[in-house]
């Protein structure tokens, strides 16, 4: 068991940065509509990973700094989107980014809220953006009501457990609370994939709870993905639903 969780994805980069869904268009209209959002908004994108999130906003022209802990994350992102002019990588953590005092104008996460430690990274979040700064969280979260085949998926997942409750954003309202207090706004967005087996295979082991192989849940969780995308898949694809969580607002005072 890895007890520091900026590590549990060393093993993880490739898949997580080849097999994970971006984000939808949606959010950053959101954020131009509620936030100010424009190319010249300076980013911290906490948590940052591969990048998937950061590339958003690089395509967006926007200058980005990318704070991440674990390194095969945060090279697997450099190896792609150093070629942005905005993009800087930084080896920082959520509760120390190491960056300047009031240099942020949006703090940002994709996927990696849950990991910090909500208080410190209040603390740490208010001290490095500008007056006025605003902070967004975003989570694609799997769409499993009405749909038989992400039902099955998800059955999948809370059979064979793998402390997958433990790390779902949606058991961590009180973390927004310290974060946003009353202050907190929240928008849903809709989208889909269509996967074949490599990458509906390949983004459930980018998951922190995902074993590994060697692992003696490892090959019973393949056969029952796979007992599940052959039920469900047409013409070799299954559709995979997401309704994409965006909260966003100004920090608690």
């Amino acid at each position: 068991m890895i007890d520091d969780p900026t590590q549990r994805f060393t093993d993880r980069a490739d898949n997580y940065a080849r097999y994970r869904p971006g984000y939808p268009p949606e959010v950053l209209e959101c954020l131009r509509q509620e936030c100010g959002l424009t190319p010249a908004t300076v980013v911290a994108d906490i948590g940052s990973g591969t990048g998937i999130l950061t590339r958003l906003f690089l395509e967006n022209g926007n200058p980005v700094f990318t704070v991440e802990p674990n390194a095969a994350m945060r090279k697997a992102a450099e190896s792609v989107l150093s070629h942005y002019p905005g993009f800087t990588s930084v080896d920082g953590r959520a509760e120390v980014t190491t960056l300047d005092e009031c240099s942020i104008d949006l703090v940002t996460a994709g996927q990696a809220f849950h990991w910090f430690d909500a208080r410190a990274s209040r603390l740490e979040f208010s001290r490095i953006l500008r007056p006025g700064g605003f902070v967004a969280l975003v989570w694609n979260a799997r769409d499993y009501q009405g749909d038989p085949a992400m039902a099955a998926y998800e059955q999948v997942l809370s059979d064979y457990g793998m402390g997958y409750h433990d790390v779902n954003h949606r058991s961590h309202a009180g973390d927004l609370d310290t974060l946003f207090g009353d202050n907190r706004q929240f928008r849903s967005f809709t989208h889909q994939r269509q996967l074949d087996f490599d990458t509906f295979w390949g983004g459930f082991l980018s998951a922190s709870y995902a074993p590994l192989p060697g692992h003696p849940h490892y090959e019973p969780i393949q056969r029952a993905l796979r007992m599940v995308f052959e039920k469900y898949q047409r013409d070799g694809q299954i559709t995979f639903l997401y309704q994409t969580h965006l909260y966003f607002g100004q920090l608690s005072n």
